[in-house]
């Protein structure tokens, strides 16, 4: 093996000069370009070369740098997967692109300093290990995989492969009771996750309130703040080998009595021994609040020990449109009360100091839910795109065995929707996606989060989403806003869900193994077919009908058949699709972010003391028109564009608000009020031209 020399390079200096103006008033894209060409110059100059690919794989594989794939793989099969990919063309489409990639993803010596892999052997080393020894389906995942049109999340694009590696699993999910048992497994689960690089969410609804009774003494009860505080301090402490810092959200249904101090975490002015500065929180938003609130009746909160105390079951358990008035006539029940309105502006305000708290709606996302009659979604994650099931374990005194029951875990992937659309090949892409995902869920068993591996063991979820919707539509001249691309995203998701059903319908097939207690779901009964069966999804525009011409749109009678034979075969996957965020693997695929719109046509990044700068892909004097920032994007259509994919998710969208600093708090919630009104699960963040949110890599793509 060998290092060539190094030298200085102007990459930086060149990419710096797209902002400047031609001639004709237009950026200078051609210096991006002219920057990537002089940084891949350098790339190969800090990278190890070797006389041969084998010589290189089995140098990484004696070094502790790959996984043992020689274990799986002969050396032929290994070279013919590695020079499979050689044959394969792929260049990167941006400076940023390259830049990315060479910076977070590609595997270097242990002082950093040198690369000892380009883009395709990264590609070819994740594939091999994903298709666990299977040859053609490891050159199957090169050519998704090369072509750009499937893209892993960043904790599996990482670390498969890699002899030390964190986990491939984006994010987790768990509850605590109220019990101190509980509270200290969750306080310990979590760091364990935080400590192999997933994102890990809590929900904090079951426990009592500050100032309920402990033993029967009343006024002793410390709340949610300590114990979010707690989670906070190990998250930080237990991060992944100090590559990232750990990633935590907590998570309130808003008729919990310590609401107030709740949301007080994350304003600008709260007291540094209750302020939560790094720790995500997210509120739990039963649709009774929004009859509250429209009807200006009273809102009132429980104290959840009262609560359960009289009723045997907790707050956060019950359904609130049944209960709710029982819970406020019942004198035993510790309450407070508030103006329904006055917290939809609380919650606003909340946002624009900080972009917190997300938002989740409680019972859309049952409402939803193909597998409702088997258990109930609670919570979202650090992103607000998962919705599983969620159970409560119960942990006993040493001595007796806990009862461990399901939580929830989700490994994520993303399709990119121009390349998907651009090879007219959704089937193979999906099935691609769904293939790699399995893989990472079957081979996925957290020791030290027993609730988690039972979940993954029985449920199998998987997440795949997609990324550049805006990219797509801007490069074919249609508008965000407009009704076309609302059709467009209608037919293309329809797709997605079509071909994740049949993938999974064939690997139950295949396995002879469907999720648990698949019978009881609304795909055993037919149920969730009903809508596509008694109503075909097609395009309503001639440019969109224009741009699946060389695609085959599934008939009522194709759902009708692919239903048949659902009921007949079952589904491998309890979950199957999520829209993550798309951030940092959106770069290196030259995509804009997930099905959200974009928030500059070239978008400024800084690392260290330099700056970096990302034209929108298919950028011309010719598409920039159609590339209208989020910002200036009515936010009704942004909703309304969700909603019509949502549809077709059987999770959630990782969903995103974009609004002017001057926006009032009686405007943005009215978002919150549309958001509900039009099925929408969750809200991400709230984000203003004077805000910045960290970007949680745990859980996007």
């Amino acid at each position: 093996m060998k290092v060539l020399n190094e030298k200085k390079y102007n990459h930086i200096e060149l990419n710096n000069e797209v902002t400047k103006r031609d001639e004709t008033g237009f950026y200078q894209l051609e210096k991006d370009q002219e920057a990537l060409e002089v940084f891949m110059e350098e790339a190969a100059d800090k990278t190890i070369h070797f006389d041969s690919e084998l010589e290189r794989l089995h140098y990484l594989v004696d070094n502790n740098f790959y996984y043992d794939l020689f274990k799986e793989y002969s050396d032929d099969e290994a070279l013919e997967v590695a020079e499979y990919a050689n044959s394969i063309p792929f260049s990167f489409k941006s400076y940023m692109a390259a830049s990315k990639f060479f910076k977070d993803y590609t595997l270097k010596t242990d002082d950093k300093e040198l690369y000892l892999e380009g883009y395709k052997q990264h590609v070819v080393i994740v594939s091999l290990y994903l298709a666990k020894g299977n040859t053609a389906q490891a050159k199957r995942f090169v050519l998704s995989m090369l072509e750009q049109r499937y893209q892993p999340a960043t904790p599996t694009f990482l670390n498969a492969g890699r002899a030390r590696r964190g986990e491939m699993v984006s994010c987790f999910l768990l509850e605590a009771d109220d019990s101190l048992n509980s509270i200290n497994y969750i306080d310990s689960t979590s760091k364990q996750l935080s400590k192999i690089g997933g994102g890990v969410a809590i929900n904090l609804s079951k426990l009592r309130a500050r100032g309920e009774a402990i033993k029967g003494i009343e006024g002793v009860a410390k709340g949610v703040l300590p114990v979010a505080k707690s989670l906070e301090n190990g998250f930080s402490y237990a991060d992944q080998l100090g590559q990232r810092p750990g990633a935590g959200a907590v998570y309130l249904n808003i008729f919990h009595y310590d609401l107030p101090e709740f949301l007080d975490t994350k304003k600008v002015n709260a007291d540094e021994d209750v302020r939560l500065a790094t720790l995500s929180t997210g509120l739990v938003i039963p649709s009774k609040f929004f009859e509250l609130a429209k009807n200006n009746e009273p809102f009132y909160l429980f104290a959840p020990h009262t609560v359960e105390r009289e009723y045997g079951q907790t707050l956060d358990d019950l359904d609130l449109d049944e209960m709710y008035d029982s819970l406020v006539a019942n004198d035993k029940v510790k309450k407070r009360e508030l103006d329904a309105r006055e917290m939809l502006g609380s919650i606003a305000q909340t946002q624009l100091q900080s972009g917190y708290p997300y938002i989740m709606f409680k019972d859309n996302a049952n409402k939803m839910h193909p597998l409702k009659d088997i258990g109930q979604i609670k919570i979202s994650n650090l992103c607000t795109e998962i919705f599983q099931l969620q159970e409560t374990s119960t942990i006993n005194d040493y001595g007796t065995d806990d009862e461990i029951r399901r939580d929830i875990s989700c490994n994520l992937g993303s399709l990119n929707i121009n390349n998907v659309m651009e090879s007219a090949k959704i089937r193979e892409s999906v099935h691609e996606g769904i293939e790699a995902l399995t893989f990472v869920s079957d081979s996925t068993a957290v020791a030290n989060a027993p609730g988690v591996k039972k979940a993954n063991d029985e449920l199998h979820s998987i997440g795949l989403g997609a990324m550049n919707l805006h990219g797509y539509l801007a490069k074919n001249k249609i508008n965000y806003e407009s009704a076309e691309a609302r059709d467009f995203a209608n037919v293309f998701f329809m797709l997605l869900n079509f071909y994740s059903l049949e993938k999974s319908m064939m690997i139950a097939k295949e396995r002879g193994e469907t999720f648990k207690d698949f019978d009881r779901s609304d795909y055993a009964t037919g149920e969730y077919f009903e809508k596509y069966v008694n109503e075909a999804v097609e395009p309503e525009s001639d440019k969109v009908a224009a741009l699946f011409t060389d695609i085959h749109i599934p008939t009522t009678q194709d759902w009708e058949a692919l239903r048949d034979e659902v009921m007949a075969n079952g589904l491998f996957h309890a979950y199957r699709l999520a829209i993550a965020p798309t951030q940092s693997i959106s770069y290196v695929q030259n995509a804009t972010s997930s099905v959200m719109p974009i928030v500059d046509t070239i978008e400024r990044r800084t690392y260290g003391n330099s700056e970096t700068f990302y034209p929108m892909p298919f950028l011309s004097p010719q598409t920039m028109w159609y590339y209208k920032s989020a910002f200036n994007t009515d936010q009704m259509k942004l909703i309304d564009m969700i909603a019509t994919i949502q549809q077709h998710v059987d999770q959630g969208i990782s969903t995103i608000l974009y609004v002017n600093s001057e926006i009032s708090t009686r405007e943005l919630a009215r978002l919150y009020i549309y958001a509900h009104h039009k099925g929408l699960k969750s809200l991400y963040y709230t984000r203003n031209k004077l805000l910045s949110v960290e970007e949680c890599t745990s859980c996007s793509v």
